[in-house]
């Protein structure tokens, strides 16, 4: 059988999750799917469906949906469910985890690699995370789980834009580019998503990733065109994040060379940054030029697990760069680039 896709959905209590949720669960794509409720809360989906202290933990929908809530782990949910699939008890296309509204998404991610029995049935991905354009910015100062919210993020949903002038909106985008430069960002109105920006963005699959997504990346320069930011207090260039106006502890940055990787020497310092930093490492991502393949090697990893993954060859003269991005909590760019440099051959 083949592995069924899970997405993890997070962002913070009132940003509008639960809409999103009901519209993708009633709406008309033909697909069944399983939604896994993380949280008790006043937000479930439909209280009068999900009744905290119903025996069944499952409960099927009218449209063939299924919704449980989690009594036990995550992993035995999963399992669970992938159990009731293959014996055919359930039917269900893919599997929404919808998380608490201060939930780290790391540890759920995590679930998925971690695990061989969930990483035979499951293939993650992605993660949405949903920021309320009204109470985001003062989330994000007060909240270190919101700023890593939107670190995890694959794909990252403006909610309630209507509520707050443009400029701020602006300003909020701006931020979120900051601190996530790899995630897309989309305004979104009562919830009303196309099914095609949820579901198979693949934003965990290591080879379609780089190659779908041109903004994967974008020279750093990706500000100065908005000329209203130039009387923050950070320099033209933006390339400082100290001068930004927001001093996030998440913070995104580029490592690129054109000089080919020594694939040892990478693998040991990599190894050796996930285990000092990875806690703090919440999201990276890499397209590299490894000496000894004319085929890009591309590699991603969630906090201390990291996977890579031989990809297409290189073109007939493009250019054999190696682009990296790692977004975390306050990570040493020095000593990363430094380390990284040493690596090159």
């Amino acid at each position: 059988m083949s592995l069924i896709p899970a997405t993890i959905l997070t962002g913070f209590l009132g940003s509008g999750k639960t809409t999103l949720l009901k519209r993708v669960l009633h709406e008309a794509h033909g697909q069944k799917i399983a939604v896994i409720e993380n949280e008790f809360g006043e937000e479930n989906i439909d209280t009068d469906i999900l009744v905290a202290d119903t025996q069944e933990q499952i409960i099927q929908m009218s449209n063939g949906c299924i919704c449980c809530t989690i009594r036990e782990d995550l992993r035995s949910t999963l399992s669970d469910l992938a159990a009731k699939r293959r014996r055919g008890e359930l039917q269900f296309d893919r599997v929404v985890i919808e998380t608490t509204g201060l939930a780290d998404p790391g540890p759920v991610a995590q679930t998925f690699f971690m695990d061989d029995e969930i990483a035979e049935s499951y293939l993650l991905d992605s993660i949405l995370t949903l920021v309320d354009a009204k109470h985001a910015p003062q989330q994000l100062d007060t909240r270190q789980e919101a700023r890593r919210q939107v670190g995890f993020a694959d794909q990252i949903f403006i909610s309630k834009t209507d509520l707050v002038e443009p400029e701020a909106v602006e300003a909020l985008a701006h931020r979120l580019k900051h601190m996530n430069p790899r995630a897309p960002q989309r305004r979104v109105h009562f919830g009303e998503v196309p099914i095609a920006e949820v579901f198979d963005l693949r934003g965990f699959n290591l080879n379609a990733k780089l190659e779908i997504d041109p903004d994967f990346l974008k020279e750093d320069d990706h500000d100065h065109h908005h000329d209203h930011d130039h009387d923050h207090d950070h320099g033209e260039h933006c390339n400082h994040p100290h001068h930004h106006h927001h001093d996030d502890d998440v913070k995104s940055f580029v490592f690129r060379s054109d000089r080919p990787f020594h694939p040892a020497k990478l693998e040991d310092f990599l190894g050796a940054i996930v285990q000092i930093y990875g806690p703090r490492m919440l999201r990276y991502k890499g397209v590299l030029h490894m000496q000894g393949t004319d085929r890009k090697v591309i590699f991603q990893g969630v906090h201390q697990l990291m996977g890579s993954d031989l990809g297409p060859k290189w073109a007939e003269g493009e250019p054999r760069t190696s682009k990296m991005v790692f977004i975390g909590l306050d990570l040493p760019q020095d000593i990363f680039r430094q380390g990284l440099e040493q690596c090159l051959v």
